[in-house]
């Protein structure tokens, strides 16, 4: 007779989105509007706003943000940088990390619980209409213990997919730009294929994050709920409860004995929670800061006549009795890093030349012989002209008059703000390279102040290659016949 095994259950639960037995726990917050849900709820919507039009805008004729990955080109705020810009990439990913540390040490988890696209859109968007369709919060949990997918649910996910589609398209006009993604919307998928791949795989995914994964984002996903510990310290801004005025803890507001707390275990900072944690049970990883709790706890302590701030932003230093310190050795090495990262960017970006040029190598054989005996190269030039006009520019070679410099067009024309590539000849002797390559040097200039030399080294024959070419041109001149010689009388 087969013995089933019974289900292992687990001595506490392991995340607050699930039982016990393993199986998912659906988190359905009690709304608790107070004056920090309103603080929140104006910035929400001020964020939301500022995501949409974005793409819209432009500064220096170009668009405010563009992150063009087929091009390689990233343009912020008017400024567009380039693959080479390697420096300038550095210096401000190492000055977003710093102040990203920065704001942590001092408001700990400000950021997921204010500014956070997760928190803003599941709190203030998603979650609103949810609750309106299945009659609030209770109505959802009736709907969860009821079982089954409800007529009502299924308008909801309706819903999700076209503001999950909304939102990719917004996303993706991040990467190509609003013109763009209007030609591709107008148009017919199979003209671009990949693109609408793009857009319905991030279409599925913030459908799929929006209503089923949700909290668990910020739980299992997002890694900087474990950076914080390193991020914090004692005197980091966090959302805390006060035991030493909340404890013992009892339920009941009549007849309260001598001795007890001021918390009566309504549980309501719990039940609001969008993350499903007790913040009575201290600092937490799962905890975002949205301060739900603290409005919940106020309310309750309004009307039973008690103090708010049971629940606050705090410290864990002013819970062992301390005073907060604001200045304190991280929170005044942080900003002297941040000046010196964000300095030498901005000095680096000041001081760029206004226009990159790379020197690119052939995209077929690297040379060519000649039967005269002289080798063709072909160099490619590509410019990329920072300036807002068109700009002409002269190619020429400096230093190296036994080589001769062909190009198509000269001066080169490119048109401000945009990338051009011209492919240029150069024909020199085979006894000029050696080992296999000789050196030259590119001028280019525009007369408009940019003026730049590059060097640049051939491929060309080796030294066996040329011996072989030598013997060759010598044997042919052996089977021919003699010239006269001076004074043999011929």
């Amino acid at each position: 007779m087969a013995v089933h095994p019974q289900p292992v259950q687990a001595p506490e639960r392991v995340l607050s989105t699930l039982n016990a037995d393993g199986s998912r726990r659906w988190i359905r917050p009690r709304p608790s509007p107070g004056s920090w849900w309103t603080r929140r709820r104006a910035l929400a919507y001020v964020l939301m706003f500022v995501f949409f039009v974005i793409p819209y805008l432009k500064m220096a004729d170009k668009p405010l943000i563009l992150l063009d990955l087929p091009r390689r080109e990233f343009t912020l705020f008017g400024t567009t940088f380039l693959p080479t810009d390697t420096l300038l990439f550095m210096l401000l990913f190492v000055s977003m990390a710093i102040l990203v540390f920065l704001i942590t040490a001092i408001y700990g988890r400000v950021w997921c619980g204010w500014g956070c696209p997760q928190t803003v859109y599941m709190e203030y968007l998603f979650r609103p209409i949810e609750q309106a369709l299945e009659g609030g919060f209770r109505g959802s949990l009736r709907m969860d213990k009821a079982g089954g997918l409800a007529p009502v649910r299924l308008l909801k996910h309706a819903i999700y997919l076209v503001l999950a589609m909304f939102l990719a398209h917004t996303f993706l006009a991040y990467f190509v730009g609003i013109d763009q993604l209007v030609r591709w919307v107008q148009s017919s998928p199979k003209e671009h294929p990949v693109a609408f791949m793009v857009m319905a795989g991030t279409t599925l995914a913030i459908f799929i994050d929006f209503s089923w994964f949700r909290e668990q984002t910020c739980l299992v996903a997002c890694p900087y709920g474990r950076l914080q510990t390193v991020l914090f310290d004692r005197d980091s801004l966090i959302v805390i409860y006060d035991p030493a005025r909340g404890e013992p803890r009892a339920k009941g507001t009549v007849d309260r004995p001598e001795g007890l707390g001021d918390c009566i275990d309504c549980g309501m900072c719990s039940r609001t929670c969008p993350t499903g944690i007790d913040i009575r049970e201290g600092l937490q990883m799962e905890c975002v800061h949205c301060t739900q709790c603290i409005d919940a706890c106020d309310e309750i302590m309004t009307n039973i006549g008690k103090p708010t701030g049971l629940i606050r932003y705090g410290s864990k230093s002013e819970l062992d009795g301390k005073k907060r310190r604001f200045l304190r050795t991280r929170v005044m090495l942080y900003p002297i890093a941040l000046l010196i990262s964000l300095g030498l960017f901005l000095w680096n970006l000041e001081n760029r030349a206004s226009t990159e040029v790379t020197l690119l190598r052939s995209l077929g054989t690297p040379y060519q012989m000649r039967e005269d005996g002289t080798v063709v190269n072909q160099v490619r030039l590509k410019f990329s002209n920072r300036n807002r006009d068109e700009r002409g520019y002269h190619i020429s070679l400096a230093g190296t008059p036994d080589v001769q410099l062909i190009s198509p067009i000269n001066p080169f024309p490119v048109t401000g703000g945009h990338t051009l590539t011209t492919t240029v000849f150069l024909v020199s002797s085979a006894a000029s390279f050696e080992n296999g390559q000789r050196s030259v040097m590119f001028h280019v200039s525009e007369g408009r102040g940019f003026d730049r030399t590059y060097l640049y080294r051939l491929p060309g024959p080796d030294d066996r290659e040329r011996r072989m070419l030598e013997g060759e041109e010598h044997g042919e001149h052996e089977g021919a016949p003699d010239a006269p010689k001076p004074g043999s009388g011929h």
